[in-house]
């Protein structure tokens, strides 16, 4: 009876939002949390009721919630994105990056847009085969300005983004700003689309694997970090 009631719970959890407990597969006893972050990253709007969605809101207490828990030994995060909010977005993988604990993003369909500097916040990325990224130039939806001040604006916040994103991976904030300027790869838009083996050529995301792969690098990790050594 506690058994099942426990399956309910976990079963609850997931479809609440989109997180796990894997605690049974590991000989030496690794607990680790699974989350996802699918479809639009919603910011300070709330997304059409049509629409797939991960909320900051819901996502940075709980990164809290894993940094300080005994109970969670290194973090699995499984990404389907078509980006979204950019202030959103960032706020979700500085937290990711400033943890403490073992953290491996798995990219799957795609992480597009400010899906990268997502992938690209944990400790190790890997994205499967046939997954893809886009790194585009920052847009703004609505109303703009058109003045030299918001042009300025954009190009700070397009700068966090390389920023992030060279600090983060081994591609150069150069050779990002490159790809992101592309214009002979995507119809009616700038930048460029990095299938898997690419994205690791180009030193944005580190190998091309699955789940087992990931799963397999954080019990690593995790193992390393209980014998005392630094996180990579």
């Amino acid at each position: 009876m506690e058994m099942k009631e426990q399956d309910t719970e976990k079963t609850g959890e997931i479809k609440e939002t989109g997180s796990v407990d894997l605690d049974g597969g590991a000989p030496a006893g690794h607990r680790i949390k699974l989350i996802t972050i699918i479809g639009e990253i919603e910011g300070h709007e709330a997304v059409s009721g049509n629409t797939k969605a991960t909320k900051y809101e819901h996502l940075l207490p709980m990164l809290a919630q894993i940094e300080d828990s005994p109970q969670v030994d290194g973090l699995l995060i499984l990404l389907n994105t078509l980006g979204g909010d950019v202030e959103a977005g960032l706020s979700i993988a500085e937290v990711i990056a400033s943890m403490s604990k073992p953290t491996v993003s798995l990219v799957l369909g795609g992480s597009h847009s400010i899906g990268g500097p997502l992938a690209v916040s944990a400790d190790y990325s890997y994205i499967v085969p046939s997954g893809t990224m886009i790194i585009h130039p920052v847009r703004s939806s609505g109303m703009c300005i058109g003045v030299m001040q918001s042009f300025r604006n954009m190009e700070r916040t397009q700068d966090r983004i390389t920023g992030f994103l060279s600090r983060h991976s081994r591609m150069s904030r150069e050779r990002i700003e490159e790809l992101m300027l592309n214009s002979t790869q995507l119809v009616k838009d700038v930048g460029t689309l990095l299938e898997g083996e690419e994205a690791v050529r180009e030193g944005l995301i580190d190998e091309v694997g699955g789940l087992s792969d990931a799963l397999g690098k954080l019990h690593e990790m995790i193992e390393n970090c209980r014998k005392g050594q630094e996180k990579p």
